[in-house]
């Protein structure tokens, strides 16, 4: 890896339950990184991973369509603090800095990123994980809004690359208007649901009109006609982006429970993180 700054340095905190310590955080290092993406492109990327020696399961975060930005940033640290090492691609690299918002809106206005671009820019965060010294060689995904719809075309298409993935309200996956597939992405993903061979994790709000509650019961469905090893949580009250604390979209219990069960599924199918 090579850090672009010092980056961020965490202290462990613990506690005593039971005559037993217990950490609740882990030392931390962060920073910027760079990864070989599709077509052997090198991009940016945000890294955080326990400063102890591992071994660390791996974790692609995929940022959400507003970009890769603070709040993506925070989702690999938090992973970090729980055991794991995280990268965070910025898929808009090629157009720019993934954070600005005018680059987010051209991203936006050519329809997103082109799905074989983004599998090639995955399989090169993937790549980066595994080559750490401190890797596990166990690595999951997980993505959010359209990155939620990317984490389920990435178990569609590189389930042999990776033990799990979480697709967080990703929009569509299943796709009603068939005018709004593209040259870049072709296919909706619910139709390539046949080539999923990890566990996957979804987590959908019954409010989200992008997907709607319809949509994930016909996911499901599609899932359990196939027999795929999945797991689906639907939170009432809760729309899209309900994990999102600097939005009005926020739901705190459900959040709670959303990453408890994102936690749990990783550790599961990872394995558990070094102490």
């Amino acid at each position: 890896m090579r850090l672009a700054f010092a980056g961020v340095r965490c202290q462990e905190s613990r506690g005593i339950s039971r005559g037993v310590s217990i950490m609740a955080f882990r030392n931390i290092q962060a920073g910027m990184a760079t990864y070989r993406g599709h077509g052997g492109d090198r991009g940016d990327a945000y890294y955080a991973h326990p400063s102890n020696t591992g071994p660390h399961p791996g974790v692609v975060v995929i940022h959400h369509m507003p970009g890769w930005d603070e709040w993506t940033c925070e989702v690999a640290r938090k992973f970090a603090h729980h055991g794991y090492a995280a990268i965070a691609p910025s898929l808009y690299f090629r157009v720019g800095d993934g954070a600005d918002e005018a680059v987010v809106q051209k991203i936006r206005d050519s329809g997103g990123i082109p799905d074989e671009q983004m599998l090639g820019d995955v399989t090169g965060a993937i790549d980066f994980l595994r080559s750490q010294p401190h890797a596990s060689q166990k690595v999951g995904v997980i993505g959010f809004c359209s990155g939620g719809r990317q984490a389920y075309l990435v178990a569609c298409k590189l389930s042999h690359l990776i033990q799990g993935a979480v697709d967080c309200w990703g929009g569509n996956v299943v796709v009603d208007d068939k005018s709004r597939l593209t040259k870049g992405q072709p296919v909706a993903p619910v139709d390539l649901t046949e080539g999923i061979n990890c566990p996957l994790l979804g987590l959908f709000g019954n409010e989200d009109p992008n997907p709607t509650a319809d949509q994930v019961n016909r996911n499901e469905a599609e899932l359990k006609r196939l027999g795929k090893n999945y797991e689906f949580h639907r939170y009432d009250g809760a729309g899209h982006a309900f994990f999102a604390h600097y939005r009005p979209n926020y739901r705190p219990e459900q959040a709670i429970d959303g990453w408890h069960k994102v936690f749990n599924f990783f550790h599961k199918n990872l394995g558990a993180p070094a102490r």
